[in-house]
């Protein structure tokens, strides 16, 4: 499995509803035990948030955002996900 970026962001309001919120984190919470989900926050000073995803694709990794409910009841209106080429000490920061 590789790594996915997703950018969340164009907030539809500046209030979230705290039943979706609970969704949300319940939604959330299913990705992080089942392994899918690495790291997520949100972006000070942005309006947006991050997540980080382990899936087999790009595809796999739009449809697990697609499911959040941040994005399937329109808080966050688009976001934009991308595949990391990690670089760390193990692969030397990808220095060859």
């Amino acid at each position: 499995m590789e790594k996915y970026v997703v950018i969340l962001k164009n907030k539809s309001s500046d209030t979230i509803d705290p039943d979706m919120n609970v969704r949300h984190c319940d939604h959330l919470r299913k990705l992080a035990l089942e392994g899918t989900l690495f790291l997520c926050g949100p972006l000070i000073g942005h309006g947006g948030a991050m997540q980080i995803l382990y899936a087999n694709s790009l595809e796999e990794a739009c449809e697990l955002v697609k499911q959040d409910p941040f994005v399937s009841e329109g808080f966050y209106l688009d976001f934009d996900c991308y595949r990391l080429l990690e670089a760390n000490l193990e692969n030397n920061f990808l220095q060859k």
